[in-house]
């Protein structure tokens, strides 16, 4: 395959093994990941949740590890970047919020580069909008966002994950078997590999 030059959208208390299993995964087989935070610049840090299911009516949190950040948000360039990784946790809470993050996620939806999202990673689709007609998985929870963004939410095991075009996502964490090879796969024959 053809390696890829990659941003990772993070933020504080991004989901730790979100962040660092496809951060490391994807540059062990040879991909750049750029990560970022808005606010923040390369050599900086997010603080990490690790989240949990400990037989709870919902997950359990935790605090994680500190993530340093390899690039700095301010200087992204969406234009050269080939594909987009959104990891889960609290960080898409307010990641939302932030007009910049959504423009970037609307640059790789209107390029149809592969986007891949995990979990809460959702709620930022959803808020950029670019959801209608698409078909995907994220945590349970905010399936009524997907639903109310004009997605469908499609239900599958929490060790599988969803492909529609080149939109790539999973439930959680325990889904990054799956998740990182269809991504892989995506991003295979989107760089014509």
């Amino acid at each position: 395959m053809k390696p890829a030059k990659l941003l990772l959208l993070a933020g504080d208390f991004v989901e730790d093994y979100e962040i660092m299993v496809p951060f490391q995964a994807l540059q062990m087989v040879g991909h750049t990941v750029d990560a970022v935070c808005p606010g923040k610049k390369k050599g900086e840090q997010v603080r990490t949740a690790i989240h949990d299911f400990e037989g709870d009516q919902t997950y359990s949190e935790k605090r994680g590890h500190n993530f340093t950040l390899n690039a700095s948000f301010d200087e992204v360039v969406p234009a050269s970047y080939d594909g987009l990784v959104i990891p889960g946790g609290r960080a898409p809470e307010y990641l939302r919020l932030n007009p910049r993050v959504l423009e970037m996620v609307r640059h790789f939806d209107k390029a149809n580069k592969p986007i891949a999202a995990l979990c809460h990673g959702a709620q930022l689709l959803a808020a950029a909008n670019v959801l209608k007609g698409r078909k995907l998985n994220c945590y349970p929870a905010c399936a009524p966002e997907v639903e109310l963004a004009g997605g469908t939410f499609v239900k599958v095991e929490f060790s599988e994950a969803v492909v529609d075009g080149k939109l790539v996502t999973g439930p959680a964490w325990t889904a990054h078997p799956a998740w990182l090879q269809k991504f892989l796969e995506v991003l295979a024959a989107h760089l014509g590999a």
